[in-house]
């Protein structure tokens, strides 16, 4: 199954190469590259590094917290942190080749002594315990069906009362998921939770809940510009570079699983 999961997200094959060939076609200087010229690429999450920004609000960082990425990806949500509060952020994700564009992409903007990346299972963190002192994932959870041992290891290597804020796409009322989405082109890597599921699971590994937020309705207005972007002439540098061509598909999907409410995005700001 993680082989699977790899897969799907263009587990082979040189990213930061692809996403640097973009980024000179759209016209970029790559001595003179900006978190902000990533950003349609790396924030790979429902609204971007909006969304990063309002959940990181919920962590109570300075310059000196330590904070583990969980599923970082490209390694946007990662720098978008170390930028804004000068902290530091390990990113874990279970595709290599992601780690590597990572740790690429922050040597561009100047951010490899405020990151770090390596490959790893989310269910399985190979860190000490109370090594954080904030934690953050954000649409991994889609993808990981025993999200009892993700939420555990969350909560063993936070600190006494660090925050936790899951960022998710959950199962809502609307009916089964229309594929291929962003996460998954068939079922069987998909594995959303209900709401209610999720509360659970946070408490029962030892999470209090401090707040709870669906932005269904923010997400489906995202999705519904995106799609509208890419059916026009679009940015020249998207999820589309390691998603391959069938992402205008999921976008359009995406738009349809929001706007029936077969999905929610909600987000959940924890303390260990």
């Amino acid at each position: 199954m993680a082989d699977e999961v790899a897969s799907h997200y263009g587990g082979a094959g040189d990213l930061a190469g692809a996403i640097a060939d973009r980024l000179r076609q759209a016209g970029k200087d790559m001595d003179r590259l900006t978190t902000a010229d990533l950003a349609s690429v790396d924030e790979f999450h429902i609204r971007g590094r909006k969304a990063t920004l309002e959940l990181a609000a919920s962590l109570n960082l300075d310059g000196n917290s330590r904070v583990l990425d969980i599923g970082s990806g490209l390694g946007g949500p990662a720098r978008t942190l170390a930028e804004t509060f000068f902290c530091h952020v390990t990113g874990i994700d279970l595709t290599q080749a992601f780690c590597d564009a990572a740790t690429a992409m922050s040597g561009w903007v100047g951010l490899a002594d405020r990151v770090d990346f390596r490959q790893g299972d989310a269910t399985s963190l190979p860190f000490d315990d109370h090594a954080f002192d904030a934690a953050m994932t954000m649409h991994v959870a889609m993808n990981i069906a025993a999200k009892d041992r993700m939420y555990a290891e969350a909560r063993r290597v936070l600190k006494p009362g660090g925050r936790f804020v899951a960022y998710d796409v959950l199962q809502g009322e609307g009916g089964e998921v229309i594929y291929p989405v962003p996460w998954a082109r068939e079922p069987s890597i998909s594995h959303l939770a209900t709401p209610d599921a999720m509360a659970s699971l946070l408490r029962d590994a030892g999470f209090r809940i401090v707040a709870t937020e669906d932005s269904t309705e923010a997400s489906q207005r995202w999705f519904e510009d995106m799609a509208a972007r890419m059916a026009g002439s679009g940015p020249a540098v998207t999820f589309q570079t390691f998603l391959g061509a069938d992402f205008a598909t999921m976008a359009r999907n995406q738009v349809a699983n929001l706007r029936d409410r077969r999905i929610r995005t909600v987000s959940y700001v924890c303390e260990a």
